[in-house]
């Protein structure tokens, strides 16, 4: 069963409606006793890397979300900011990140972005698989993505890098190390690409 975690930051829902579409088995967790037949787990995130981080260690089911995916092996997709909280840090805030995939959080350099409002980086963008791997399977050619951030995932080993983004420079969309997943992106909202990413995870 694929389980959404709740711990405040986050759009629950569209996650919900997807899998339900789909007739894939899908539950919110919120406290130690939902984590029963967990299969797959999913850590939305939007908004400020500190924020998230205290809200998620505060929880009260952190620890039993880092022996699952760090002990038992049980795959995790961080989104958007809950991509970001995998790295060891970012330069948004002083928190530590989660550090299960090694790299920083750092800001767009405005000055290089020729827009009228150039962060944060809005809207469809295109994603190019770097490295094949099983959650970026049978999408469109040239895949589009919906994309709301200030701030990349850069990663210390670039094999953890599986597609990559331009936006005034080339930076990490989606990265992966061993059972730890991530999307800078929001396939909850990124239509036909989404949903497969979605079916794709579920399937790891």
């Amino acid at each position: 069963m694929i389980a959404v975690i709740n711990y405040g930051v986050g759009n629950i829902n569209a996650f919900l409606n997807i899998y339900q579409k789909l007739n894939i088995k899908v539950s919110v967790v919120q406290s130690p006793s939902d984590f029963n037949n967990i299969t797959h787990l999913i850590l939305p995130g939007v908004g400020n890397f500190d924020f998230a981080m205290q809200k998620f260690k505060n929880s009260g089911i952190f620890d039993l979300v880092e022996k699952m995916v760090l002990l038992k092996k049980v795959p995790i997709l961080g989104v958007c900011v809950g991509m970001q909280m995998l790295a060891n840090n970012s330069e948004e805030g002083t928190e530590s990140g989660l550090g299960w995939i090694s790299g920083q959080v750092i800001k767009f350099n405005a000055k290089n972005i020729n827009s009228k409002t150039p962060l944060p980086h809005m809207g469809w963008n295109d994603i190019t698989i770097t490295n094949a791997n099983k959650i970026l399977l049978n999408l469109h050619n040239n895949p589009k993505f919906y994309f709301l951030h200030s701030y990349f995932f850069n990663c210390t080993n670039i094999e953890n890098s599986i597609s990559d983004t331009f936006y005034s420079e080339k930076f990490t969309s989606a990265i992966n190390y061993e059972n730890i997943y991530g999307v800078q992106f929001h396939p909850e909202k990124s239509h036909e690409n989404g949903i497969q990413l979605l079916k794709n995870f579920s399937q790891i």
